[in-house]
């Protein structure tokens, strides 16, 4: 059983929210601390903006924004064992 904080729920309805509307940039993994799996999405979706008439951009949009609302409907103690305790970067 994880410690919940204010900063985790915060972080939960935060990274849902950038998730859903952000997410082909991966703003949403960034939030959560996630820097090397963020990067991987922008630069996805920055090449692909431009090498590849955006549909990479596209498939990035809909990954973050399955991952958005996969976050907003976990409950909070699932939330922080799943992506603080276990460190879960995908899905």
């Amino acid at each position: 059983m994880a410690n919940i904080t204010p900063s985790h729920a915060t972080k939960q309805l935060l990274s849902g929210y950038t998730g859903i509307i952000f997410g082909g940039f991966g703003i949403h993994k960034f939030v959560l601390g996630y820097s090397p799996e963020g990067s991987i999405m922008m630069i996805v979706s920055v090449l692909g903006i431009f090498f590849a008439y955006g549909i990479p951009f596209l498939i990035m949009q809909l990954v973050g924004l399955i991952e958005g609302m996969v976050y907003l409907n976990k409950s909070h103690e699932d939330f922080v064992d799943t992506y603080f305790v276990k460190r879960q970067g995908w899905f």
